[in-house]
This record gives structure tokens, sequence and C-alpha cells, in this order.
């Protein structure tokens, strides 16, 4: 039955013609999640609860529960060309450390389905980046929202064991508290929710439009109420939310745009490893400077962990608060915008090794892509003489802000 609900998500991306299947009832919806309950097409009786996310490599991958508690991965697209019923190793890693392989049934010629273990999908509730591999062919998969989403899956399968495909309804509430997942056979119990506490919020964005267009890290707004931004020295103003896409960790949000006498301009050409780079944000704020910090490096790498070409990896130094920032080159024209370090505990545990100088920032052909989606005006320029360090943070000063807010400390946890 779990082919019943690949089907129809492919029907939803258009990438099949008809559709087959009963479902979705009620509506599931965590982060890039969308799903719900589906029936058992011969009987007509609840069968699973499942979710989907596409990603750009046109593997949808696909997360649900069934009737017996058991959790299903399966993974679905048009290139495929599988057998129907064939069985097919698939080797996963989470986070670049647990690995395992899977074996999984060909439902169709473009899907493949597995049993997901409980102690995986612990792992895979947890992790922040997944890669599958089958014949040497490697996908990866950003892991976001997966601890709500497989809440939310559980408490749909628990619901409607006891009530029926009629009490199907919306399982999307960000309230649900991410349960433990339950081991095939056993009862999913419902986690009551933990009061949700304010936990203040501080990073960085930087203007890109003369429409007062802004872009940070969706991690950085994630979960928020009122979002304020202001320039270093100059009063806050009350931000909004245009649009955000977590799977790239990106997020537009727009201020008067009198407030700004400036915007940032993309490069237009590719930065190669070993450019020089300089990246500005507020890290630390409230307990460094006021003011924004200035690092400056290089590209180590034109691909991040486990070779994500969505990103550059940095020697500049950040720190948390530097999220959203801006990244440039020697001619100050934007070339990315910071996004992470590696975690050193994790690094630490797993080769014994202190890592250093190992930071991450967002490709400007992700940020480019967003902006286009979002149809946001935003200009290009092409690299011209190199400017002292000191002339591009002066620059950078009219157009990179502060970014700060409130949410709730449910939201923050759900961040990776």
């Amino acid at each position: 039955m779990f082919r019943t609900f690949i089907l129809s998500c492919l029907i939803q991306a258009a990438l099949v013609p008809m559709a087959i299947g009963a479902g979705p009832y009620g509506t599931i919806r965590v982060g890039a999640w969308t799903g719900g309950a589906y029936t058992d097409d011969s009987t007509g009786a609840f069968s699973h609860c499942a979710a989907t996310s596409a990603y750009a490599s046109g593997v949808s991958l696909v997360v649900g529960q069934n009737t017996a508690n058991a959790w299903l991965l399966g993974f679905a697209s048009p290139s495929f060309h599988y057998k129907t019923g064939d069985s097919l190793a698939i080797d996963v890693t989470f986070d670049g450390q647990s690995q395992a392989r899977l074996f999984a049934t060909a439902n169709s010629p473009i899907m493949a389905t597995a049993i997901l273990p409980a102690n995986l999908a612990r792992t895979f509730q947890k992790a922040s980046l997944m890669v599958a591999s089958t014949d040497g062919a490697p996908f990866q998969f950003n892991l976001t929202s997966t601890a709500p989403l497989l809440a939310a899956l559980a408490s749909c399968v628990t619901k409607l064991k006891a009530e029926g495909i009629k009490a199907a309804g919306d399982f999307s509430n960000a309230k649900i508290a991410a349960a433990r997942p339950a081991a095939a056979g056993s009862d999913a119990a419902a986690a009551a929710p933990k009061p949700a506490k304010a936990v203040s919020k501080a990073g960085t964005g930087f203007v890109i439009s003369a429409n007062g267009h802004i872009v940070t890290n969706q991690h950085m707004v994630a979960g928020c109420g009122e979002i304020r931004g202001n320039l270093t020295g100059e009063p806050s103003t009350t931000l909004r939310l245009v649009s955000s896409d977590e799977s790239n960790d990106l997020a537009l949000l727009q201020g008067p745009a009198t407030s700004f006498k400036e915007f940032a301009r993309i490069r237009d050409r590719a930065i190669h490893s070993g450019d020089s780079v300089v990246a500005i944000g507020f890290p630390y704020h409230g307990l460094l400077t006021s003011d924004f910090t200035v690092t400056t490096g290089i590209v180590s790498s034109l691909s991040g962990l486990l070779n994500d070409t969505r990103f550059l990896q940095i020697s500049a130094a950040v720190q948390p608060g530097n999220s959203g920032g801006p990244l440039l080159d020697t001619g100050g024209l934007i070339v990315g915008m910071v996004a992470a370090k590696i975690n050193a505990l994790k690094f630490v545990r797993a080769t014994g090794n202190i890592p250093e100088n190992i930071n991450f920032a967002i490709k400007t052909g992700a940020i480019r892509d967003f902006l286009d989606n979002s149809v946001v005006p935003y200009q290009t320029a092409e690299p011209k003489g190199d400017l002292k360090t000191t002339d591009i943070a002066g620059a950078a000063r009219a157009y990179t802000l502060l970014i700060s807010c409130t949410a709730t400390e449910q939201a923050e946890s759900a961040k990776r």
C-alpha cells in the first residue's frame, strides 16, 4: 500500500499522468514535507500515514508509518528503471558517520521502499544529512524537520488506528512533541507537548534589492514571531517574512525600502578554490561587540560536507550569529551566504582530531534561484580590482543587518 502513496506523490509533482490509489486523507505539512493518511486499495481500511519531500536531484524521499507501527523509507524518481518486485540494497549514511544497509523492494520501475528499523529511524530523526547509494549512484538528502515529521506521522497512525480513516484531520500541529520512533509491532504512545519557552535569536542578513528585500538563513528565523533588523548604529525596524526555503536554508525578508540606502551586488563569475573571501556578521551579539565583525580567509573547497555542491568550504572564522551574513570577494561582491561551521564535538568523536577553519557558505547559485523563484530583482556585477578589507567592510555597513527575534524553544530545537 505504500506504493499508493508514492504514486500519489509523483502525481502531485507532475511526474506521472494518472492517479492511482486512495488518499491522502487529512493533512500533514511539516517544513518541506507534505502528505496525509492512506487506505488499502482493496479493503478501504486505513493502512498508513506518510509524507514526501522533493529534492533538486529529481528524487523524492518518502517517510511513512503503517498500522504495525513499522517505519517506511521510500525513494521515487522517473529516472529510475527498476524491475517491479526486484530486491535491491541501499546503503545509507547519516551525517558522514552512522552507516547501514537497507533492503528495499521495487514497487514499480520508478520507486523502491524499505523498512526502516527503529534504531535507524531514531538516527534519521536526529540527522542533518543522509546519503543513500545503490549500484554506486549516491543521492544526498538534507534532512530538516524530521523530528516533528516523525511525531506527526506517529500521531496520525495512533489516531486513525483507534478511530478509522473518518477521523483524518490536520496532523501538522507544530506543538506535537518529537516522539521517539516506536519499534515495529508496538503501539506509538502520544507524547505530551512540553510547555513552549521563549528564546532570543540573533544572526545576520543583508539587503539584496532596492525594494528593501533582505536574505538570511531560514534557520535564523524559524519559529520567530516579530522579526527585527537594524544596521549598525541605526534604530531597528520590523521585517516581514516573505518566503523561505528550508531545504536550502534560505529566507527572504522585507523592510521599508526607505530604511536602506544601499544593497549588495552578486558576483556574476564563479569563485575558485584558493580565492580570498571576507565574512561579515554579528557573532555572539550582546556578549562581544555590538558592531559587526570582519574575518578573512580563502575558499578551501567548492563543495561542503560530503561533497554537497550547494556549499563552499571557507577558512574565514565564523561563530554563532554569523549565520545569514554576506561572504564577499576582494572586490566587495557577494559570493555566498555564511551558513554553518562544522560540529567540532561530533568531528572529534568521529575522527579523534580537532577540526580547524572548516566553515560553510551557501553558493550564489542557490541564492539566485531562490530570489528568481521569489520574483525579487537583484543586481550582478563583474569582479574588478581588489579593495582593501577596510573598504569592503565600510561598504558592507550600509547593507548588513543584525537580525533578531523571539522564537519558541520547541521551534528552535528543531533546527539542525
